[in-house]
């Protein structure tokens, strides 16, 4: 017994000691930006920074490596959390509030890499600044882009004062990831998925620079499209989130703009909101009810001063959290509530045009000089004649195109690549034990835009769809997925086809755009003739086709087509969208 006793004792003590607010041994480690102030830090070097944050401060700071990226080096994840816990599902449990700030996506841009570690460290070793923490935990990806922070250089930013040398924009396989948060392409990307959906952060911070136009401001903000937002959260973020940073950033001396995205040339008529897709780190962040924010620091300034003016956004945000979150709680709480029950989604959003807000903003006079390459009159921004101005800010999006939820979507086992990607967000689904033939909404495609190129891709736009109630098959081990729960947003805006961030928009399902079978004209002119004296009714609509289009009546191609199409010879599953909707989803055969 005394044993027992004694070491009962010893692990309380240890238990208490973990979260007694002891001075903690310094981690003794200087970046070169602190020698340097035009420098960054390689990607071991910042590596290398978090190892030695981990080793000085174990009980308080995590640092481990989750799955690859298209490099072969891991991702790592950092975990501040002052009580001693890393498991997500504990955290949550305890009502702490997540903060997730991703670094380096564009590791061109690569202020946030620094000014992470510079603030880590200060609330690390600055027992004062953990107050703040009490309530709320730090998860931060040290270098996204770790592929293209390896392929470093000094030239590839050409708008961009400083540092001397930054990374590369395109990962190892050419990628911008900050548009591959749905198709997931890259295994950067993969990877980040199962790390998002497992901490499903409250805010998430996404540090970029900007390129575009002069202006006097050293930090711009893109918030997530608030009128895309569950409403509770669309309100909290533009009634009290935002009036409070940028109120704290000008406290600071870091006076904040909305990112400057004008429709002209010059910001001077106005500047537009930025309606944030799935493909975008801050738009997928959406997708989980989590509120986003991508700081982009001016590319003109000197890098010191954009590193500054990341490392204040970013303590900035954690004050702002610790001050509001029970807020915080409930207004995700409510959020979640509703992305599980509400019955229509909005697919598409447009800016609404009639509708703005009339912010300061301070510039710089936009002039024309001849140029010296051309000799024709080109832009330029006279920084001798700053100006302040109020201009209209756009910044209001209805929605452009909505989907009523089906009662559950059945995908088939065949569509791989898909159910990969819903595995890896944690989407809940389950499986057919058998086979079935169950009556179903199906999508037919009609038409769509295809777009040249685009990040590995043919992307489709303007999708148009013919839907029908048909009865289908599907097989043993097929997939369910019943629409009550909290990745609902995240289905409707991939699996509905006409989804600007949809799977078939991405080019997932292109095999059912192709016929796979046709005919000989020669000898199905005899299989149509008799198909249409068979059916009166098919060769009434072609006569009233000829008659009403002269040029189909002067094409016997096109006709011989139109009748394949209405017969039986014509391939059912031509255009048809593999994902079923149901409308009743009770009594499936559903394995356990």
């Amino acid at each position: 017994m005394k044993k027992i006793s004694l070491l009962l004792v010893t692990l309380c003590v240890a238990a208490c000691n973990r979260h007694i607010n002891h001075p903690p041994k310094m981690a003794h480690f200087t970046i070169p930006f602190e020698t340097n102030d035009n420098q960054t830090l390689s990607y071991h070097e910042a590596i290398a920074c978090y190892e030695k944050m981990a080793a000085a401060h174990p009980t308080i700071f995590q640092f481990s490596t989750v799955g690859s990226t298209d490099s072969g080096e891991p991702l790592h994840v950092a975990v501040l959390n002052t009580s001693g816990v890393f498991d997500p599902e504990k955290i949550r449990l305890s009502g702490k509030r997540i903060l997730f700030i991703n670094n380096g996506i564009h590791p061109g841009e690569p202020e946030g890499i620094d000014a992470t570690i510079l603030l880590l460290r200060d609330y690390l070793e600055k027992p004062a600044m953990q107050k703040a923490l009490e309530h709320l935990v730090l998860v931060v990806i040290p270098v996204y882009n770790v592929d293209g922070c390896l392929n470093r250089g000094a030239y590839s930013r050409a708008n961009q004062e400083g540092p001397e040398s930054y990374g590369f924009r395109g990962n190892a396989r050419n990628y911008d990831l900050n548009r591959d948060f749905i198709k997931c392409d890259s295994r950067n990307a993969r990877t980040f998925n199962q790390i998002f959906t497992t901490w499903l952060p409250d805010i998430f911070v996404d540090n970029h620079t900007s390129n575009g136009a002069d202006y006097q401001y050293t930090m711009t903000l893109i918030a997530t499209q608030h009128n895309k937002l569950e409403a509770p959260l669309g309100q909290f973020l533009q009634e009290t989130m935002l009036p409070e940073l940028y109120a704290d950033m000008k406290g600071r001396k870091w006076e904040m703009i909305p990112y400057v995205d004008s429709p002209k040339e010059i910001p001077d008529s106005g500047i537009v909101g930025f309606c944030d897709y799935g493909r975008y780190s801050t738009g997928y962040a959406a997708l989980w009810n989590t509120i986003g924010f991508m700081p982009e620091t001016h590319m003109l300034k000197p890098f010191k001063d954009r590193l500054w003016s990341t490392y204040h956004f970013m303590d900035a945000m954690v004050q702002f959290m610790s001050r509001h979150i029970p807020e915080i709680r409930d207004v995700r709480a409510k959020a979640w509530e509703t992305t599980r029950s509400k019955q229509v989604f909005a697919l598409d959003y447009a800016m609404d045009q009639k509708k703005h807000d009339s912010i300061t903003f301070k510039g710089y006079e936009a002039k024309y000089k001849p140029s010296e390459v051309s000799g024709l009159p080109r832009l330029w921004y006279d920084r001798n004649e700053p100006y302040q101005k109020q201009i209209p800010y756009y910044n209001y999006f209805n929605p452009s195109l909505t989907a009523t939820k089906p009662a559950a979507y059945i995908i088939p086992q065949a569509w791989e690549h898909v159910i990969e990607r819903l595995e890896m967000n944690g989407v809940e689904m389950k499986r057919l034990k058998e086979a079935l033939e169950i009556e179903t909404e199906t999508y037919f495609i009609k038409d769509f835009k295809t777009r040249n190129a685009w990040e590995g891709h043919y992307y489709h736009s303007g999708v148009t769809m013919e839907k029908k109630t048909l009865k289908r098959k599907f097989d043993q081990g097929d997939y369910v997925i019943f629409t009550n729960q909290n990745a609902n947003r995240y289905l409707l805006e991939t699996l509905e086809p006409n989804a600007p961030d949809s799977w078939f928009a991405w080019n997932f399902f292109e095999p059912v755009l192709m016929q796979k079978e046709y005919f000989s004209a020669y000898v199905f002119e005899d299989l149509a003739a008799q198909f249409l004296k068979e059916n009166p009714s098919v060769k009434t609509e072609l006569e009233a086709k000829r008659n009403a289009e002269p040029e189909f009546a002067g094409d016997s191609a096109a006709q011989l087509d139109w009748v394949y199409r209405h017969s039986p010879w014509y391939e059912p599953t031509h255009r048809m969208y593999p994902v079923a909707r149901l409308v009743n989803a009770g009594n499936l055969p559903i394995a356990k």
